[in-house]
C-alpha cells in the first residue's frame, strides 16, 4: 500500500526554490519552538554568574545544535510516513487553503522519497554525533540522563516510521515528554541533577508542543482515521476531543499553580504565569467556540513563545536573588 502510492504519479512542484529552502521545510526549521527551551535552561544555571563558563556554554550549544538534528530527522520520516500512506495528501489537498503544501516537499513534488529518507539519515547521525559531544564536554554525566536522551533519540526516530509509535497511541503522551526531556537533559548535563521547580517548567514547556499539535490533529482527523492513526481527535467524537482538549487546558494551569501552592515553585509563580493561561483560554475558544482551528493553532505557538519567557524571567528572578 505505502509503496504505491510513493511510486505512483508525483504532484508538480508549484515553483521552484533553493534546495536549501526545501531541506529546511522538510525538517521543519521555520518551527524552532522545540528549541526554546535552551534558553530556560540557560537562565537556571547562569546564576551566580561568575560561575557560568565556556564550557557550559559549550554544552548548551552542542546539545541543541544535536536536538535540532535529531527533531529534523524526526519530522522528516513523518513526512515520508505521511506521504506514502497518503495521510498527507489527504490533509494537504489542492484545494485546502489552510494548508500551504509548500511546507511538505513531497507532497509538492519538490523533493523525492529517496532525497527525504537521506536527509534523515543524515540528521539523525549528526543529531547523534552533537549530542555526543555535548555529553563528553559536560562537567556532569548522570545516568538517568543519558538514558532520557537515549530513549529520546530511538523514539524519535520511530515515532512515525519503522515502529511507526506513533500509529499506536500515546501521541500525546509523547509530545509533552519530548519537550520535558529536552530541557531536563542539557540541565541534569551542567548540574548533575533536577529541582521540583526545574521539573515543573520541563512539564509546562512539554505542553507547548501537545497543545499545537492536539489542534493539528483536530484539523488532520479524517487523514488520521484513514490511514488508522490513533490521535484521541481521530479516536474520539468531536464533543470528546473538545473535552479533552478542554482538560488539557485545566492541565496545564493545574501543573503550575500545583507547583506554586505546595512549595514547589515559587508562590508567585502561578500568578506570573497568568497572561500564559489566558491566551490559553484564548486559544482554546478561537478553536471550539468560533470553530476556527487553524487559527487556534497557530495561538498556540504564541502561547508556548509567551510562557518559556515568563519561565525565564522565573529563572532569572530566582537566580539573581539566590545569588544576591
Amino acid at each position: 500500500m505505502t509503496d504505491s502510492v510513493a511510486a505512483g504519479p508525483r504532484p508538480a512542484a508549484e515553483h521552484r526554490e533553493s534546495p536549501l529552502r526545501t531541506y529546511a521545510r522538510l525538517g521543519k526549521l521555520d518551527v524552532y519552538d522545540y528549541y526554546l527551551g535552551v534558553f530556560m535552561v540557560l537562565a537556571a544555571v547562569a546564576f551566580p554568574l561568575a560561575a557560568f563558563t565556556g564550557r557550559d556554554a559549550l554544552v548548551l550549544v552542542l546539545f541543541t545544535a544535536g536536538s535540532v538534528g535529531v527533531l529534523m530527522a524526526m519530522v522528516a520520516l513523518d513526512d515520508v510516513t505521511g506521504f506514502r500512506d497518503g495521510s498527507d495528501l489527504t490533509n494537504y489537498a489542492p484545494d485546502d487553503r489552510l494548508r500551504a503544501k509548500a511546507r511538505k516537499p513531497l507532497v509538492a513534488g519538490t523533493l523525492t522519497v529517496p532525497q527525504a529518507l537521506r536527509f534523515a539519515v543524515a540528521s539523525a547521525v549528526g543529531g547523534a554525533a552533537l549530542w555526543t559531544a555535548a555529553v563528553l564536554c559536560a562537567p556532569h554525566r548522570p545516568g538517568w540522563a543519558l538514558v532520557a536522551a537515549g530513549a529520546l533519540f530511538v523514539v524519535s526516530l520511530q515515532y512515525s516510521y519503522g515502529l511507526k509509535l506513533s500509529y499506536h497511541g500515546f501521541q500525546e503522551v509523547f509530545l509533552v515528554a519530548l519537550g520535558a526531556v529536552l530541557v531536563i537533559v542539557p540541565h541534569a548535563l551542567l548540574t548533575g541533577g533536577f529541582s521540583g521547580f526545574l521539573m515543573t517548567q520541563a512539564l509546562l514547556f512539554g505542553f507547548g508542543p501537545l497543545m499545537f499539535g492536539v489542534y493539528s490533529n483536530t484539523n488532520d482527523v479524517a487523514g488520521d482515521r484513514a490511514v488508522g492513526r490513533p490521535t484521541v481527535a481521530a479516536l474520539t467524537s468531536e464533543r470528546g476531543n473538545t473535552v479533552f482538549i478542554a482538560a488539557l487546558c485545566a492541565t496545564e494551569f493545574l501543573i503550575g499553580a500545583l507547583a506554586s501552592a505546595t512549595g514547589v515553585a515559587p508562590v508567585w509563580f502561578v500568578l506570573l504565569m497568568l497572561p500564559a493561561t489566558a491566551l490559553r483560554t484564548h486559544q482554546y475558544r478561537t478553536g471550539f467556540v468560533r470553530g476556527d482551528i487553524m487559527t487556534a493553532r497557530r495561538l498556540g505557538f504564541r502561547v508556548h513563545r509567551l510562557s518559556v519567557v515568563l519561565m525565564v524571567a522565573a529563572n532569572v528572578l530566582v537566580g539573581a536573588g539566590a545569588a544576591g
